[in-house]
């Protein structure tokens, strides 16, 4: 009788195999939802890591590159970035404070030219690797600077092109959806150069029209969070403190491509 009893409560359930039992139910619902399948098709690409990367890259390459093509069509970069920001006029300052020269001319020797513009040219590369590896593209061999260049110079036209309609249009509702159809132009063009027609333009679609209501997304987000912060930490912690909100900006680019790539996909 005393073993019978022994084996019974041996046998009993504890409290902490019920409890593991119910989170790996949990886990494998989670991961078998829609919401798990998309988490798990970014965490294979290394969605978080990549952003990162694009974050450093650009600010370290990207930047000096849009801070010399700008002045020299006599334009302001920090009204540029400013503008992808969405930012008002007194983070607008902030971030112009960062772009400053310390005097009134720019010297540029060819050495420094070829380093900005290789370093521009890696920028659109890690972007050019991504969409690689996001649409199961193999290398394209010599093609691929050809791409980079172009979509640089198209990246530029995207820039000019926002710029004007700001200055355009009136009226937040015009501006936002004039913003969101370029948005769309800009980056079905982008994935199908940076793929070298490796992928049909149709199969672009999606993607690119995802990629677009996200970063319109992002747009939203930056224009009434990100002014606020700038100012803030730039009274709090100096420049230092624009800096880790633009890389903070960055680091969403860098996750807004990863998911409207993903979920365009799945969706096209």
């Amino acid at each position: 009788m005393d073993d019978g009893q022994n084996t019974s409560h041996r046998r009993r359930p504890t409290h902490q195999g019920c409890v593991r039992r119910r989170w790996r139910a949990t886990v494998r619902r989670f991961e078998e939802s829609g919401v798990g399948r998309l988490w798990g098709r970014l965490s294979a690409v290394d969605f978080f890591g990549h952003s990162f990367q694009l974050a450093s890259l650009a600010f370290l390459c990207f930047f000096p590159f849009l801070i010399v093509i700008t002045a020299a069509a006599d334009r302001d970069a920090a009204a540029v970035v400013a503008g992808w920001l969405g930012l008002d006029q007194q983070a607008a300052q902030a971030v112009a404070s960062l772009f400053a020269p310390a005097t009134g001319s720019y010297t540029l020797t060819m050495a420094s030219v070829v380093l900005l513009l290789l370093g521009a040219v890696a920028v659109a590369g890690t972007l050019q690797s991504w969409y690689r590896l996001l649409f199961d593209v193999p290398g394209g061999g010599w093609r691929n600077t050809a791409a980079r260049l172009t979509w640089l110079a198209g990246l530029l036209v995207y820039a000019a092109a926002q710029a004007a309609f700001g200055r355009v249009f009136d009226g937040w509702l015009l501006l936002s959806l004039t913003g969101f159809l370029w948005a769309v132009v800009f980056w079905w063009g982008s994935m199908y150069v940076l793929l070298a027609g490796a992928v049909p333009r149709r199969a672009l679609f999606a993607p690119a029209l995802i990629t677009s209501v996200c970063w319109t997304g992002l747009g939203v987000f930056s224009a009434h969070y990100f002014s606020a912060t700038i100012v803030a930490n730039e009274q709090d912690y100096g420049p230092i403190g624009v800096v880790m909100v633009i890389l903070s900006w960055l680091v969403a680019v860098g996750v807004v491509i990863h998911l409207g790539a993903v979920v365009g996909r799945e969706l096209s």
